[in-house]
């Protein structure tokens, strides 16, 4: 379940880079079993304005994919930071931070 909780937060994309939030590393936390799912995300920045969008759209692609009935718990935390090197290689590739 939590792999499929994965692929299914790879469609969740930062409005502002167009990548997708698993790749960016922004997912802290994700725990996903038969009684619910708990995300923890995390912003590239603090002031980042994009977390409660982000978090929106976490928890309407867990509910797509799991359906309605599965409670979902979505927040944004401030720790740990997020740094560069969370990032996969796909995304820095994407950001053209590598050829």
């Amino acid at each position: 379940m939590r792999e499929q909780a994965i692929e299914a937060l790879k469609a969740v994309l930062d409005p502002e880079l167009g990548v997708n939030i698993v790749d960016l590393g922004l997912v802290e936390r994700l725990d996903a079993d038969e009684s619910g799912i708990l995300i923890d995300l995390i912003m590239t920045s603090p002031a980042c304005p994009q977390g409660d969008y982000l978090a929106e759209q976490c928890t309407q692609v867990m509910e797509q994919s799991f359906g309605a009935n599965l409670p979902v718990s979505v927040q944004v935390v401030s720790f740990p930071p997020w740094e560069p090197e969370r990032m996969s290689e796909s995304a820095r590739r994407q950001l053209g931070w590598i050829g």
